[in-house]
């Protein structure tokens, strides 16, 4: 319930320490003294903040992610029970004011760095502790868990959503590789979900996954989370993994061909989109993952 504040004054420019700090003083004044800081790596879509040593501060940066405020509220300690690693732990809901127009959420602070910025001691054993998590996470009971839609990127839900946008943007690549697109395309949009629906992370990004002591320590951010279709939750299979780990993966994920198949058009429309980018590292990593998925067409 948002009141008098409308959820489209979100502005990112000013979600801040300041901002934190007033927002704790109005809402939760018990924890008014403690320090807060901002943190590396704390996310686009939603920005992260340190409360004190234990908690966390988690904000929408824009109207959009607003929907998967409440999601994770709802739902994170549903999932929480049943995993075999720490998830976040909610702490406190922040409600709409005068200082921030959009719901926010006080999570536990969990210790670990992205695996993106860090070095990893066996890509093999996080490879099978990952693919242990997602064998769980997909063993949650799924009853009433929220459908694929606008508030996870319709992850979780049918390819065919993107279907138009990866037809306009396929001729960012040519010549053999674009055939090699089509074909990848195809066959994704031909391997159709007919399973039962379970639950999806939704964002299987190496900035999703906090490592400790060189092992995988725990997975965060669960906006895109939904009920829906696993093949989304495989795409790390090109992203990061390679070599012994990425069998490792494939063999402890235990999903069919159909769901590798969808997988990889996920793979692939993501890379579309990045390979355009004015970044210099996003183009590189879509360069890269469009090498691993047309070496495998």
């Amino acid at each position: 319930m948002t009141g008098e504040h409308p959820i489209g004054d979100i502005d990112a420019s000013r979600i801040d320490e300041d901002l934190v700090r007033s927002l704790i003083a109005e809402q939760f004044p018990a924890w008014v003294d403690l320090p807060v800081r901002g943190v590396p790596y704390g996310g686009n879509d939603h920005r992260m903040f340190r409360l004190g040593g234990a908690l966390s501060v988690r904000l929408p940066s824009a109207p959009g992610y607003v929907p998967q405020v409440a999601k994770e509220q709802r739902w994170l300690p549903h999932l929480s029970r049943s995993l075999p690693l720490p998830i976040p732990t909610l702490h406190g809901i922040g409600r709409p004011s005068r200082a921030f127009p959009g719901p926010w959420s006080i999570y536990g602070w969990i210790e670990g760095d992205p695996a993106a910025v860090v070095e990893i001691d066996d890509t093999r054993e996080f490879a099978a502790d990952l693919a242990a998590f997602l064998v769980a996470l997909r063993a949650v009971d799924a009853a009433d868990g929220p459908a694929p839609g606008l508030h996870s990127g319709y992850r979780g839900g049918p390819l065919a959503h993107y279907h138009d946008e990866t037809v306009a943007i396929v001729d960012r690549v040519s010549g053999r590789e674009r055939d090699l697109a089509e074909g990848i395309w195809r066959d994704a949009l031909a391997a159709a979900f007919d399973g039962p629906p379970v639950w999806v992370h939704g964002d299987m990004s190496i900035n999703n996954l906090l490592v400790r002591d060189g092992r995988l320590g725990a997975v965060v951010d669960f906006g895109c989370s939904a009920v829906g279709d696993p093949a989304c939750d495989t795409v790390i299979v090109w992203t990061f993994f390679d070599g012994p780990a990425a069998a490792v993966f494939r063999r402890d994920l235990a999903v069919d061909d159909g769901t590798w198949a969808r997988g990889r058009g996920w793979a692939l429309w993501k890379a579309l989109l990045m390979i355009d980018s004015p970044h210099r590292a996003h183009v590189s990593e879509a360069r890269r993952v469009l090498d691993r998925l047309f070496e495998g067409a």
